[in-house]
């Protein structure tokens, strides 16, 4: 593969008409996409996609939270698992033309937040980091996502046209700090081994796509690593997801990956190869999720495992994370 484009200083992610602007196509080491354009103007008029998910790992849980504006109705939700009985917690909501919802036009220039008679869920930009906040009937979710002084976050275009792409921010290993309540019972998160990953996504899709992704984050001899991979929907756009970090630093990995996996038995290893990946991921749990409501549908088939292999000659032997098979039209 080519190498990609980095940029390096801020750029609009779109023209004036709310088309793709191609100066804004390529990748970034530090959020530099201002992409207050989407949703603006004709293009594209109830079709932009706008999202914040965060998700905290700690060696018995995993909790993730989801702020969503898909230009027609907000849909955020919650999802928990306990890690030692494999009991999971799952709420999700719905509100047309994204009642109750709010989110930034760009990174970090403000709060994002969902309120619904089951969910009520706030993302806040403070100093050195986002806290993010969340509660239902059953869970109580307040932590910190810190942001280390030299920490750099994947920030990728992906073209499909001038009407259609996304920009998209994959931020794994972030240290975090806080709680989680689950049933009453306070878990406090463990420092040094609790960490957050974002996904931020704001652009304009295909109705019908899939996707693989797949995340870790964990400490190996010594360092700090963050894996971040994706796949399918990135095929044929010259851009890819895929990147490692190792305490802040970021290497891009321009090359397509080769995932293997059985869909008749998602709980067996995961492979993905290409360039210098050579990755197994070890699944310890599935989550299934379907949603079926007219136009918007989506069935996932998430996994929490943990991964092993190298990329680029740095190993991820033993970090946690997760791998994804989705479907969505939407």
């Amino acid at each position: 593969m080519p190498a990609e484009r980095e940029i390096t200083s801020p750029v609009p992610l779109t023209l004036p008409d709310g088309r793709l602007n191609p100066d804004a196509v390529g990748w970034s080491r530090r959020p530099l996409h201002d992409t207050d354009g989407i949703g603006r103007g004709r293009v594209g008029f109830a079709r932009n996609k706008r999202w914040e998910y965060w998700a905290v790992t700690t060696p018995t849980h995993v909790a993730a939270v989801v702020v969503s504006d898909i230009g027609y109705a907000a849909v955020p939700s919650l999802f928990v698992l306990d890690r030692v009985s494999g009991e999971q917690i799952s709420v999700d909501g719905i509100s047309p033309f994204a009642r109750g919802t709010t989110l930034p036009g760009t990174l970090d220039h403000g709060a994002s937040s969902a309120h619904t008679g089951t969910l009520s869920i706030v993302i806040t930009p403070v100093g050195a980091g986002t806290r993010i906040r969340a509660t239902t009937e059953r869970v109580e979710l307040d932590y910190i996502a810190e942001l280390p002084a030299q920490h750099e976050r994947l920030g990728v275009v992906v073209p499909w046209s001038e009407r259609l792409f996304q920009y998209t921010v994959k931020d794994p290993a972030r240290p975090a700090t806080g709680r989680l309540t689950v049933d009453g019972t306070e878990h406090v998160l463990p420092e040094g081994e609790s960490w957050a990953t974002l996904d931020h996504g704001r652009g304009r899709w295909p109705y019908s796509i899939g996707w693989n992704w797949g995340a870790g984050s964990g400490r190996v001899d010594g360092h700090t690593i963050g894996l971040q991979v994706g796949g399918k929907w990135t095929d044929g756009t010259c851009s890819t997801e895929n990147a490692i970090t190792v305490d802040g630093a970021l290497t891009k990995i321009s090359d397509d990956l080769a995932w293997q996996y059985d869909e008749s038995d998602w709980l067996r290893p995961w492979t993905l190869k290409g360039g210098p990946v050579d990755l197994t991921f070890h699944p310890e749990h599935l989550r299934r999720a379907v949603t079926q409501l007219g136009v918007l549908s989506s069935r996932t088939h998430q996994c929490f495992g943990t991964w092993t292999g190298s990329v680029a000659d740095v190993s991820v032997d033993g970090i946690f994370g997760w791998a994804e098979d989705v479907h969505q039209r939407w």
